[in-house]
Parts: structure tokens; sequence; C-alpha cells
């Protein structure tokens, strides 16, 4: 049985939400021009996008309309209050580190003003008729994902914040998607934390292991769903120590016992040469080995070998010189894990050709593409009503919400 998120899980900023703070002006100011003429439509909004997709950001979206549909009591007051809380925020992060006494002296206002706003919040949710795709369902283009139906003036100033979700986690679980597709059940770990923004982790890391991920870099990626984050040595250790990888896996494996030791070998350009070296002195503990190889350079052991293929990076021909080499000495239990580049159509190219990969890093093209969608109103007071070439589409995998 398909289950969904609770609200509690993303850290929503409520009040910013409900006053429209991140919405663009245009919906807000729809919200309020409906209000103050006494104009409570009953619509249907429909949303959905273009492209065949794997959907994620659903949970998180139904969380929006949960805790900010609805309206204020007392506009005035709570502009005033909203004003001062947003002064506090800047205000905090000013005094934090040198004035202590200050800084709780703020805290204590901010939640003040939280049970203010909140006394003057009137909830509208639950007058609101929600059905929806779940997190990990396929999409077709143009098949509604969400119906909402209810009063206009309730939600309209939450379009910009679900539609923004809805993109950016359905990019990520559909790009992770792709890869697990072809990467024939080798795992893919998610690495592109360094390419982007760190607010953004955990919602991208819960779409990550949507799309079949398995496994993420940072614990904020995998707080969603209760994982932590993996990793190798990194190249700034082995630097850090000299420029000796085999004492920088030392090391690290050293202060970290009990975790998969995997050492990363690209560090001289000889990947073949720092593998034996690794496992010859670490032995067991030596879990598996990552090639990382920069795309403008040939590893040592391609170099007699070039002549009819692309010989810089990471490639297959690489990977079987690592894994001749493991097994040659008795080492057929090292794993190997390939980054740097990788995208569907490189690991498709690897499956191909048979590389003896265990696991595929991908980075940046997890948060490539375009995956934008479309919220419209349908129907008004259960009329069809909607702008041209655009119409009601019904869609009976979407479930109704319940509380």
């Amino acid at each position: 049985m398909k289950t969904r998120l609770p609200t509690h899980i993303f850290d929503l900023p409520v009040h910013e939400l409900r006053r429209g703070y991140r919405s663009d002006t245009y919906f807000w100011r729809e919200k309020l021009a409906l209000e103050k003429a006494g104009l409570h439509p009953d619509v249907l909004m429909q949303v959905f996008q273009k492209k065949q997709v794997v959907v994620a950001g659903i949970d998180e979206a139904l969380a929006i309309l949960s805790v900010a549909s609805g309206y204020y009591s007392d506009y005035a007051e709570v502009y005033n209050l909203f004003d001062e809380f947003v002064d506090l925020k800047k205000r905090a992060r000013e005094v934090y580190l040198n004035d202590r006494t200050e800084y709780e002296r703020v805290m204590q206002r901010k939640l003040d003003l939280h049970e203010e706003m909140d006394s003057l919040w009137v909830s509208g949710f639950k007058d609101l008729s929600i059905s929806a795709l779940y997190d990990g369902d396929r999409a077709a283009p143009w098949e509604s994902v969400m119906h909402i139906r209810g009063d206009a003036s309730l939600f309209a100033h939450l379009e910009t914040i679900y539609l923004g979700v809805l993109a950016r986690r359905t990019r990520v679980a559909t790009n992770v998607q792709r890869v697990v597709e072809v990467a024939n059940g080798k795992a893919v770990l998610y690495f592109p934390a360094r390419f982007d923004h760190w607010a953004v982790q955990g919602g991208d890391g819960y779409a990550a292991q949507i799309g079949g991920a398995h496994g993420v870099s940072t614990d904020a990626q995998g707080e969603w769903w209760g994982a932590k984050g993996a990793g190798t040595v990194p190249h700034a250790l082995i630097a850090a120590v000299g420029g000796n990888t085999v004492e920088a896996v030392r090391v690290f494996g050293n202060a970290y016992p009990d975790v998969n030791l995997v050492a990363l070998v690209d560090y001289d350009n000889d990947c073949v040469g720092t593998v034996l070296d690794c496992e010859r002195a670490l032995g067991d503990r030596l879990w598996a080995v990552r090639l990382d190889t920069s795309e403008n350079l040939v590893d040592r052991s391609i170099q007699s070998m070039m002549g009819t293929f692309k010989p810089t990076g990471v490639i297959p021909e690489l990977v079987y010189n690592v894994r001749r080499a493991l097994d040659r000495e008795g080492f057929s239990q090292i794993r190997i894990i390939v980054s740097g580049g990788f995208h569907p159509e490189k690991i498709a190219a690897f499956e191909e050709q048979g590389a003896p990969v265990d696991a595929y890093g991908v980075g940046s093209f997890f948060l490539s593409g375009e995956y934008d969608f479309t919220a419209d109103i349908v129907e008004v007071n259960g009329e069809p009503c909607a702008k041209a070439g655009r119409q009601k589409n019904d869609n009976p995998r979407l479930t109704a919400l319940t509380p």
C-alpha cells in the first residue's frame, strides 16, 4: 500500500508561505483581489507537465497546501507582525555569534510572533478536495498529476510554491531513474551536492531515493527517508598527507573503523598501481576502489593501449585493467566504483561493453534538464472554464487525499 510523507518532515516556512512571501507577487494579489471583491469561486485547478517523468514532490506540495491554504482575519495586523518577523530573522543572524543575550531575546520574540500570526490565520484546507498521484508514480506528457478543487481565494497564492517543488523534485527523480534503468542493477550513487545550493539537499536526496538511488553523499540528503551519507577518501585528504594515497586511506580507515573503506585511486594518474599498493597494504580492510580520472588525462595503464578508442578519463578499458590486476593478485572481492562525468549514455556504453563496474557515482547530470509543471483552472462553479488550448483531463489514477 502506498503511503505519503507526514507534513512535519518538510520543515516548511509556514508563515512565509501563508503571507505569500515566497510566491510570485501576482498570485498573492490575485488572492487578495478575490477576497476584497467578495468572490469565492469554486474552481478545479489541474496540475500537469509535458514529459514522461517519475513524479516527485507530490507529498511536499500537499504539505504546503495543508499548512498554507486559508486566509487572515486581520491583514493589516498580520502585515505588521510579519514585517517584524522578517526583521527579526535578519537580526538573529546578525547577533548569533557575538551577543547571546540579544539572540535569545530575538528568538523569544519570534516565538511570540509565531503565536500571534497563528491566531490570525483561518485554515481553509479542510474545505479543499485534492486528489493526486503518489511520489514515484510515472506520469505521461499532459497527464494530470494533481487536482485541487475549492475556493480559489484559499490557495491562489501557493501556485508558485507547489509548482516549483514538483519541478525540482521530479527533475531529480526522473534523472536518477534514467540512470538506474541503464545501470543493469548496479548501484547508483547520488553525488551532486557540490554542484548546487546546500539548502536543497533534503528534498533532492528524497527525490533521488524515489528515482532509485542506492546511496547519497550527505546526511541531509538522507534525512527524509532515514539514510546516512556515505563516501570515499577525498583527494584533499590524500594531498593533506603529502600525496600518499595509501597513507590517506589508512588514516581514514583508522578514524572510521566501522565504515566500508573505499580508496580513491587516481591521485597519481596510475589507477592500477595505486589500487595494488592499497590492497597490499590494507588487505581485507579495503572494501572497494573508486576510479575518478580527469577527463583531460590518460591513465598510465592506458597509454600503451591507445589507438582505437577515446583514451581520456574513466573508460571501460581502464576498469578492465584494474579488475584484471586485482584478480591476478587474488583480490577478486574488491569492488570497483566509477565516477566523473557519468550520464545515461556513458553508463549505457559501459554496460554494452560489459565493463566490470559495481557502482556508478553520478553528479551534475542529476540536476540537468527542465521538468516544468503548469497549473490551470479548468472548471469554475462546476462548469468548464479554461484558457484556450487547455481542458480538464480526468485521471483515474489520482488518489483522493484523506486527513
